[in-house]
């Protein structure tokens, strides 16, 4: 939002006086001194108007002899006159000056009704968008300008505003040769301009005052009326300041103000905090994984760790040559890589092992091992890939960096799990060397495994349904513990100095914000989450602070009223009750989360069932796929909804909570695309066997990599669930809950149902006078 308006200079008169006796006041209450604040009361100024009600000019009634700048108060102890030292050292229409840490503190004074009075009711302050740079040395202070707008009477509006703008660029100026900013209105503006300027060249060339959002960009001072609306800004401006000063005229033009929907603040011990435990599970995780892989394939174990280390290296130095910044979703995603890294080469040594019970030579097996597993792999990884790229299409935030770090780890790790390690073990065996792919213990672990898996279906169909029922019920009745993100609203972390209960929070606050909000314990010792609903649609720029004091109010109520509200709230405190991380989401970005996560869900099964389709020629396998997608997802919503206030963590659906659901589909599919894969090749092996038994050694001869595969990522995830960080455990126990539920359907969901439909098939061919290759157990081709 651009603005132009005229400025009240510090050497008007009365305006260095109404700073003096400000800062007397503020003091006076500070020490609350009745006498001086009666003597503070008199009114600096009187306002004349015109006959149509338009301040003109405000006479100063104070005394005249007093010295302006007599004070060491509150005020000018932090803001910095223009002129105390008895000489202007910034343009006239700066006020004052301060530090950046200092600037909240000065508005919250000026703000108070007792300071507002004693200046002219219109006038209003701003502050300098950038720090000032002092141009006898060129060099950036840490100083910024304060500057007092004059208003319209009982009008908020700028005289003129960023819409009138046509074009602005910098360009030498050809008298001086110095960069200035020329700047082209169109005829309403030139018009309001030409009056704005005559008037201000005629005071005696005042400045005025270029503001963006509220903040101060420039502050030039009108040389002479301007009646054409093109201007030149000078002002001894480097290349880059001219081009800041043209881009922030014409972003100006847009016409649309700014508001703020979603924010978050994570205080540094809140972040340095989780960022350990993200540091350290991911560390116990990645070992763990290395330790099993070296005791279950033993010298081929560690290649896969070799591979793993380089699928580390390759991510973070992609993630760093894009200049992502890493969240905690973004650990998750991490974490979450290094237990499907492993997948491949899972996928690659267990078919070696198959390859070596057949007799055939260990290079035989290695070579044949690497060529039938690629189209595994490939399947597998894609799907993968597909849920990721719907994720950072739709998702919002930390999640799209979330997906994006999913992508580059599935890319790296199909990298080094297929080109890297067959490169090492070629190099290894291509020596003379012997390389193992088991251990003694682990040999024939899965090997004769004969199961009549589809026998047991109609068993796990009702045990799945039980399960989907009962979560159904319970998301019917007890509903979901739906996060801000969702619903929107404010949400604050807070830690306590000492033992409180919820309930007493939920009770203090409750007579504070006027409706009762969630407390919620965290797993950090007295660390609670408050979410509140409280002026949510409240669109003023102080909202968010009303808020905040009313938390304040109702928390320092219940803890015998020590609670001061600017250690409370300040990021930088360790000690004492304060908070450590708030968020802010407006019901419109929830709305868009709430539409973004089903449009995710919804194209990524979408994208999974016409890629099955693609490729295996069948849709009855992409229905069987999809129905175990759903059945995953009912499954883990279920569980979230008949837990939510069971467990002693959160179970809120949020963002988090999404990716991790899409991840749950990925993995799962991922499963379900490598036993579908077997199906496929078995068919073309297994020409006399019936359709059942053809599907059920196809998934007895997947069995050792899916165990295996989840295995591998369950330990990365327990262990992110029981040593990570509170923001990030329930989106830990879904993919728990998803890698199990995952697994299970794979194999007793989504091939049965597959199944049941290819049957139909047979029943076709039977009535063209062929007998049902079930029934005979001769296969039909």
């Amino acid at each position: 939002k651009l603005e132009f308006w005229d400025l009240f200079r510090i050497t008007d008169s009365g305006i260095a006086q109404a700073f003096v006796n400000a800062d007397k006041r503020l003091k006076a209450l500070q020490n609350r001194d009745s006498t001086e604040i009666e003597l503070a009361q008199d009114s600096v100024f009187q306002m004349v108007y015109d006959s149509l009600g338009n301040v003109i000019d405000s006479v100063k009634v104070a005394d005249e002899n007093a010295n302006p700048f007599s004070s060491n108060g509150p005020l000018l102890s932090k803001l910095q006159l223009n002129g105390a030292d008895g000489q202007l050292n910034y343009s006239p229409g700066c006020l004052g000056v301060a530090k950046k840490n200092e600037i909240r503190n000065i508005t919250d004074m000026l703000q108070k009704p007792e300071v507002k009075s004693l200046f002219p009711r219109d006038l209003d302050f701003r502050w300098s968008k950038e720090p000032f740079v002092d141009y006898n040395t060129n060099e950036e202070t840490d100083l910024y300008q304060l500057y007092a707008i004059k208003k319209k009477r009982n009008s908020d509006k700028a005289p003129l505003e960023g819409d009138v703008i046509i074009d602005a660029f910098k360009q030498p100026d050809p008298q001086t040769g110095e960069t200035v900013v020329s700047l082209t209105m169109n005829q309403k503006g030139a018009k309001i301009w030409n009056t704005m300027t005559t008037k201000a060249a005629q005071n005696n060339n005042r400045e005025v005052a270029i503001v963006l959002d509220d903040h101060v960009v420039s502050a030039p001072r009108v040389n002479g009326p301007i009646p054409s609306g093109r201007t030149q800004i000078s002002g001894n401006f480097s290349l880059q300041d001219a081009e800041d000063l043209a881009k922030f005229l014409r972003v100006g033009k847009l016409p649309a103000n700014t508001k703020i929907i979603q924010e978050a603040i994570v205080g540094p011990s809140l972040g340095k905090d989780n960022i350990n435990k993200s540091m350290m599970s991911m560390g116990v995780g990645f070992l763990i994984v290395l330790l099993f892989m070296i005791l279950y394939y033993g010298g081929s174990g560690l290649v896969a760790i070799i591979t793993l280390f380089a699928n580390m290296f390759f991510i973070f130095g992609v993630l760093a040559s894009m200049g992502t910044v890493l969240t905690l979703p973004g650990f998750a995603g991490i974490l979450l890589t290094i237990g499907m890294a492993v997948d491949a080469n899972v996928i690659i040594f267990e078919r070696v092992r198959e390859e070596l019970r057949n007799e055939k030579s260990l290079t035989s097996a290695i070579r044949d091992g690497f060529k039938y597993s690629y189209s595994a792999i490939i399947d597998a990884n894609v799907t993968t890939i597909l849920t990721a790229i719907v994720l950072a299409y739709f998702g919002l935030g930390p999640i799209k960096g979330f997906a994006v770090v999913l992508i580059v780890g599935v890319l790296s790790s199909l990298l080094t799990a297929v080109l890297l390690s067959r490169m090492i073990i070629d190099w290894w065996v291509g020596k003379g060397h012997n390389l193992s792919f088991w251990t003694g213990w682990s040999k024939n672990m899965l090997t004769n495994v004969k199961i009549d898996w589809l026998g047991k279906r109609k068993t796990a169909y009702i045990f799945s349904g039980l399960l989907i029922l009962a979560g159904i019920a319970s998301m019917m009745t007890r509903g979901f513990d739906l996060g801000v993100d969702f619903k929107g609203g404010y949400s604050y972390h807070v830690q306590f100095d000492q033992d409180v209960e919820a309930q007493a929070i939920r009770d203090a606050l409750t007579t504070s914000f006027g409706a009762t909000p969630i407390v919620k314990a965290v797993d950090t010792k007295n660390t609670f989450n408050i979410t509140t609903s409280y002026l949510i649609d409240d669109d003023a720029d102080d909202a968010p602070s009303r808020v905040m004091e009313k938390l304040h109010e109702g928390l320092n109520s219940l803890l015998g009223g020590t609670l001061e509200l600017e250690k409370f709230r300040s990021a930088s405190v360790k000690t004492g009750t304060h908070l450590t991380s708030s968020a802010k989401v407006g019901p419109t970005i929830a709305d868009d989360i709430k539409h973004s996560s089903l449009y995710a869900t919804v194209f990524a099964l979408l994208l999974i069932f016409l890629y099955i389709l693609f490729r295996f020629n069948k849709w009855q396998y992409s229905l069987g796929a999809v129905a175990a997608l759903f059945h995953d997802t009912l499954i883990t919503l279920g569980i979230f909804s008949l837990l939510r206030g069971i467990v002693p963590w959160s179970l809120e659906i949020d963002q988090a909570f999404i990716a991790a659901i899409l991840t749950v589909i990925g993995y799962s599919i991922n499963d379900t695309v490598v036993v579908f894969d077997r199906i496929r090749e078995f068919f073309g092996i297994y020409r006399t066997k019936s359709t059942k038994e053809v599907l059920n050694k196809a998934v007895s001869s997947t069995v050792s990599r899916t165990i295996i595969t989840s295995l591998t990522t369950l330990f990365v995830v327990l262990v992110l669930f029981l040593f990570g960080g509170s923001s990030i455990k329930g989106f830990a126990f879904a993919l728990l809950i998803g890698i199990l539920v995952g697994t299970y359907s794979s194999i007793f969901v989504a091939t049965p149902i597959a199944y049941d439909f290819l049957k139909d098939e047979g029943k076709s061919i039977k009535s063209k006078g062929v007998e049902s290759t079930e029934r005979k157990g001769q296969k039909v081709s």
